[in-house]
């Protein structure tokens, strides 16, 4: 078990022991560590389906230009059941079985999203997918296809945009199959940027928007909730060495794999995270009178779905107790901010939904509490949580990169 806090004896035992095993796993996840690395490569592009390269993928972005990178890239990206034309055109064709489609975009920046010390290019791809997955799932809708727009510093290595290539495509693959990459940009950038627009499918159905609560609905969550928040914390409390000469902690890599290794669920939960994107349709076929992503944190979001219903969320503290205690099980580190993380750690991806009392919750969720009559407030028990909690890019980065 990892220790509460990390010091030089960690530093001296971990350091050879999770470079060399980093650099195994690294394999998997798309970033090639060595020259025995890229030589690994091929074969592992062979089993995964990805036609194999005898470039140097090492090259950077400003070595090779922007037609090899998409020569490069192309292969390995997900192919959409509904893509009626493809990457390649001025605009991408899909289809929309019922004359409708759900659309949402999502951007991560290199620094405020993400830390290149601590996520893979693998890592950025996958949660880059994930995350609008999600919210095209919280509308009870079918994903279909992304488009995807990348911006990277000339430096780049194409590695890089490689391995995030082949995050979206498992990503597609584990969360959302028949959906892939339709098109998408690349341009440059002081920063590495990832925007991804994701469309869906109602196949018929009504969407479930945030605004359906009505009073004696169950409030139920399908998901993990608390981790990816415990995930961040630890991280930037554990994963840093020390300040900078402007009293800043850096993110550091080498930490950041060893506390990935002792604390695989939090961190993962943070930087590559499963999503229940399967779960948006049965829900939205089981009855859910409104529905969204828990992407910054249960009780902002919950906020979010009173208001624009009209209604009170009251979670039911026993709930939120079962919640933190699961988590604590889980991973002990979290100790007493269990409910905490839980109500407010963000970025949990999970689907928050509201059930009539008289349907059965469809399977995957579970009941967290219930909707009231009463002024645009979450409660927790008969207390309102003031707690803004969540997070907030404007409030809450630190305007470092890492």
């Amino acid at each position: 078990m990892c220790p509460d806090r990390w010091s030089a004896e960690d530093d001296a035992r971990w350091s050879a022991e999770d470079d060399a095993r980093w650099s195994a796993e690294d394999d998997v996840r798309g970033v090639p560590q060595s020259a025995e690395d890229d030589a690994r490569w091929p074969a592992e592009d062979d089993a995964r389906g990805v036609p194999p390269s005898a470039e140097n993928d090492a090259a950077t972005l400003a070595e090779v230009g922007e037609t090899e990178v998409l020569r490069r890239i192309f292969p390995r990206l997900p192919h959409s059941s509904a893509e009626l034309l493809g990457p390649g055109d001025d605009c991408a064709v899909i289809a929309a079985p019922d004359g409708r489609f759900v659309v949402t975009t999502d951007t991560m920046v290199q620094g405020p999203d993400f830390r290149m010390a601590w996520s893979t290019p693998h890592d950025i791809g996958w949660k880059a997918a994930m995350t609008n997955l999600a919210d095209v799932a919280a509308m009870g809708a079918r994903p279909t296809g992304l488009v995807v727009a990348i911006a990277a510093p000339l430096d780049t290595p194409v590695s890089v945009l490689l391995g995030i290539a082949d995050g979206l495509r498992e990503a597609c693959v584990a969360a959302a199959p028949g959906c892939g990459v339709v098109g998408g940009d690349l341009s440059t950038s002081s920063a590495l940027t990832i925007a991804v627009t994701a469309f869906g499918s109602l196949d018929g159905g009504e969407p479930v928007t945030r605004a359906g609560a009505r009073p004696g609905d169950v409030v139920a969550v399908a998901g993990e909730l608390g981790l990816a928040g415990a995930g961040i914390w630890l991280l930037f409390r554990d994963g840093v060495h020390d300040a900078d000469a402007e009293g800043d902690s850096i993110p550091d890599a080498r930490r950041g794999r060893a506390l990935r290794r002792h604390h695989g669920a939090l961190l993962e939960a943070q930087l590559a995270p499963r999503v229940p994107v399967p779960l948006g349709v049965p829900a939205r076929e089981g009855g859910a009178t409104a529905m969204l992503d828990v992407s910054d944190g249960l009780a902002l979001d919950a906020r979010r779905l009173a208001r624009a219903s009209g209604c009170t969320v009251r979670f039911d503290p026993d709930a939120i107790d079962r919640e933190a205690a699961a988590l604590r099980t889980l991973d002990p580190i979290v100790g007493e901010r269990a409910v905490a993380f839980v109500l407010s750690g963000g970025e949990d991806h999970a689907l928050l939904a509201t059930f009539p009392a008289s349907v059965p919750l469809p399977a995957g969720f579970r009941p967290l509490g219930v909707v009231a009559a009463g002024e645009p407030d979450v409660l927790v028990g008969d207390v309102p949580y003031s707690s803004l909690g969540g997070w907030d890019p404007y409030a809450d980065w630190d305007g470092r990169a890492g």
